[in-house]
């Protein structure tokens, strides 16, 4: 059977960083019509973003068709310093000049439920939906906790969240703070064309590692398992399982 991931490996974050903006430059030349990403957060996303940025200066054209939408986001206020969508603005989006038409933010200063409904009626507004009714990302990009998770898709998830069908769920009980989330589903993840997984830091080894053996149920193996093919960046120095 056919591994369901690709590893990448690299010495330590900025290489990693440096790799991935890198290749995903390679994809975005190489695309026509309009592109669909979701972002993600943490300090892996913030060199990513750097990166990105740093190789623009010589294709800036690539991000003309490109509309931004996010993988989960704090429920606080956008100019919040934990607000995902405040990291990628100040690093990616106004360095980019993308347009206001063009990002599709998690807002989370609503009430949960109202920003849910909300960021799903906008998701299937703007992108096309496969045959089963999921909208179809062209791209990913995810981090990864000490524990595994990925988005705000955390061990604990109630059944609720695992079963929904849903593009973006309520996550209300994360076991990191703030505890009030907002998250892509486990479908519209698991329908995006191109997921990699940026997983990087000190103390992820294991929880990485693990996530990768047969029957494990970490957030990311359930991610793995639900995919044709993901791409792993990681400076973590795991080179099999």
């Amino acid at each position: 059977m056919p591994s369901r991931f690709h590893l990448k490996n690299f010495p330590d974050p900025q290489a990693l960083a440096h790799a991935a903006a890198r290749d995903w430059l390679v994809l975005l030349r190489a695309s026509y019509g309009p592109y669909f990403v979701a972002l993600s957060g943490g300090r892996i996303a913030q060199s990513f973003f750097a990166s990105v940025t740093e190789l623009a200066t010589s294709a800036p054209e690539a991000f003309a068709h490109v509309h931004f939408f996010w993988a989960d986001e704090r429920c606080v206020p956008p100019a919040d310093p934990q607000s995902n969508y405040r990291l990628a603005l100040e690093n990616l989006l106004a360095p980019l000049n993308v347009p206001p038409e063009r990002i599709h933010r998690l807002k989370g200063e609503l009430p949960p439920a109202d920003a849910v409904t909300e960021a799903c009626r906008e998701i299937r507004r703007i992108i096309p939906a496969n045959k089963t009714g999921i909208p179809l990302l062209d791209m990913v990009f995810l981090g990864m906790g000490e524990d595994g998770h990925v988005a705000s898709l955390m061990p604990n998830a109630p059944p609720a969240v695992l079963s929904s069908r849903e593009p973006f769920v309520h996550i209300p009980d994360s076991p990191k703070p703030p505890p009030n989330r907002l998250s892509m589903s486990y479908p519209l993840l698991a329908a995006a064309r191109n997921v990699w997984v940026l997983a990087s830091g000190a103390g992820k080894a294991q929880a990485f590692k693990d996530s990768l053996m047969p029957g494990a149920e970490t957030p990311l193996a359930r991610l793995l398992a639900s995919r044709r093919q993901t791409l792993l960046y990681n400076d973590l120095n795991v080179t099999e399982v």
